[in-house]
């Protein structure tokens, strides 16, 4: 059974990304943990020791927050009926990414699928601050969804690689399990500049050849360019579902989040994103 960790505030991009969840997985067995943190507005030492004027505020706060999050489960079971799907609800008093952390390792989730942008999330900021800690610091695979993404099944799936990483069937699992189960073809993409693959780089490229076999694949190669245009200029020409990365320790995907970098290149996804941690 896949266990599946879906964080949500409440707001239509976390709904989107729920619902993203539940049709990629239609046919499988899984579990679904929606999770909602909250933090009282004023939170500060008199809060923990019981101020007057903040006593009760906290059970206000989870009241609403727990009201909330069952009747988002009642939507779902109802709309979405599954009976290869199970809920479980999850109301805590902690920051998200520390609750994400927590959660993974205590209920040995195998997948989070979140939004990029929560409900107060300034338009200009592309990734919010949520998403990004949790892709850097999970250990497990993250699928962000964008705001307004119109499900579209996972067919066409861009991977993105310098070869520097050793790839792993166990670390690769999931993009696997979507693969296969909705017949995808895995375009793997890689950004050169005008120089040969060194031998590490070779052996790493056979054995994501060798992990990939029985899925549709091929090799591209895109010479002189930076990593994000040759997505960009890729999709332009294929269309693209799902954009895949496995993080390595380079920071090949933590220098796409430095902000300035992403508004000065233009790079907006569109797309379901989906980060792999390194596999030590």
């Amino acid at each position: 059974m896949l266990r599946v960790l879906l964080p949500t505030d409440f707001s239509d991009n976390s709904f989107e990304a729920i619902r993203y969840a539940l049709m990629t997985f239609k046919d499988m067995e899984c579990k679904f943990h929606l999770l909602h943190t909250y933090m009282p507005p004023i939170y500060h030492t008199e809060y923990l020791i019981g101020s007057p004027g903040q006593i009760g505020l906290g059970d206000v706060i989870r009241e609403a927050a727990v009201n909330n999050l069952d009747k988002l489960q009642s939507r779902l079971e109802d709309q979405y009926k599954n009976s290869k799907h199970t809920f479980d609800g999850h109301v805590c008093l902690n920051t998200l990414t520390n609750q994400v952390i927590e959660m993974v390792e205590e209920k040995k989730i195998d997948l989070i699928v979140m939004g990029t942008k929560g409900a107060t999330g300034a338009q200009e900021i592309l990734f919010g601050t949520h998403t990004v800690h949790i892709i850097k610091k999970a250990k497990c695979p993250v699928i962000a969804i964008p705001p307004n993404f119109e499900y579209e099944a996972p067919k066409e799936i861009l991977f993105p690689t310098d070869y520097e990483v050793d790839f792993k069937k166990e670390a690769l699992d999931i993009l696997l399990k979507i693969a296969r189960q909705h017949i995808s073809s895995i375009e793997v993409l890689h950004v050169s500049y005008g120089y040969e693959l060194s031998e590490k780089q070779q052996k790493n490229k056979e054995k994501l050849d060798t992990v990939l076999k029985g899925i549709a694949h091929l090799f591209h190669n895109q010479r002189n360019q930076e990593v994000i245009q040759a997505i960009n200029n890729f999709q332009l020409k294929h269309k693209m579902n799902l954009l895949v990365m496995v993080q390595n320790k380079h920071t090949f995907v933590e220098r796409l989040f430095i902000e300035p970098v992403i508004k000065k290149i233009g790079f907006h996804i569109t797309i379901p994103f989906m980060v792999i941690p390194h596999s030590n």
